[in-house]
C-alpha cells in the first residue's frame, strides 16, 4: 500500500537512507530535511512524501513537488527503496503512483535528476527501463567527472 507520509515513519525511512550505499551522509542529511518539512510543516506544498507499506513495515518511499515558476512540471526529488526488501517491484510500484499523483494535478512533465557515477548506473537504468528519457545532462555539475542527468517523461497525452 502507497500512503501520505505520517511523523511515526521517519526512524524507518532514516534506517533505509542509511542503508543504501549509494549515499552519503550530506544525501541522507538532504532526503532527511524534506522528510522532517513534510512531517513539521503539513500545511506546506513544496514537499509531498508517500510511503510503501506492507504488514505494517515500511520499505520507501517517493517524494515529489512542483518546479517552482512552472505550471505543470513536477520533480521527483527522491524515490528510495530498502535494499532488504529484495526485487519486488516496490520502486516501480513508487514510480507509477508518482506519476499517477502528478497527473491528478494536471502535471505535464515528471523530472528526476540523477548522477552520472557508475555507482548509479541502476537508478538510470530504472528510469530508462520506465519509460523516462534524457532530457539533458550538465557535464562535471556535482563534481569533475560527475555530471547532472536529468531524466523526464512526458504524461500528457499529446494526441
Amino acid at each position: 500500500m502507497i500512503r501520505k507520509l505520517q511523523q511515526s515513519d521517519r526512524d524507518s525511512l532514516e534506517k533505509i537512507l542509511r542503508r543504501i550505499s549509494t549515499f552519503n551522509p550530506n544525501d541522507v542529511e538532504v532526503a532527511l530535511e524534506l522528510i522532517d518539512i513534510a512531517i513539521n510543516i503539513p500545511l506546506q506544498t513544496d514537499y509531498y512524501l508517500f510511503v510503501y507499506e506492507e504488514e505494517k513495515n515500511i520499505y520507501g518511499y517517493y517524494c515529489i513537488g512542483k518546479r517552482p515558476l512552472t505550471d505543470a512540471v513536477y520533480d521527483l526529488y527522491w524515490i528510495v527503496v530498502d535494499p532488504l526488501a529484495g526485487k519486488k517491484g516496490i520502486g516501480t510500484e513508487l514510480l507509477l503512483a508518482s506519476e499517477e499523483f502528478v497527473k491528478n494535478l494536471n502535471g505535464r512533465w515528471l523530472l528526476a535528476e540523477t548522477s552520472s557515477k557508475e555507482s548509479y548506473a541502476k537508478t538510470r537504468n530504472f528510469y530508462l527501463k520506465n519509460n523516462f528519457e534524457i532530457v539533458t545532462e550538465i557535464q562535471d555539475f556535482y563534481s569533475l567527472g560527475d555530471s547532472l542527468m536529468i531524466f523526464g517523461k512526458y504524461l500528457w497525452n499529446k494526441n
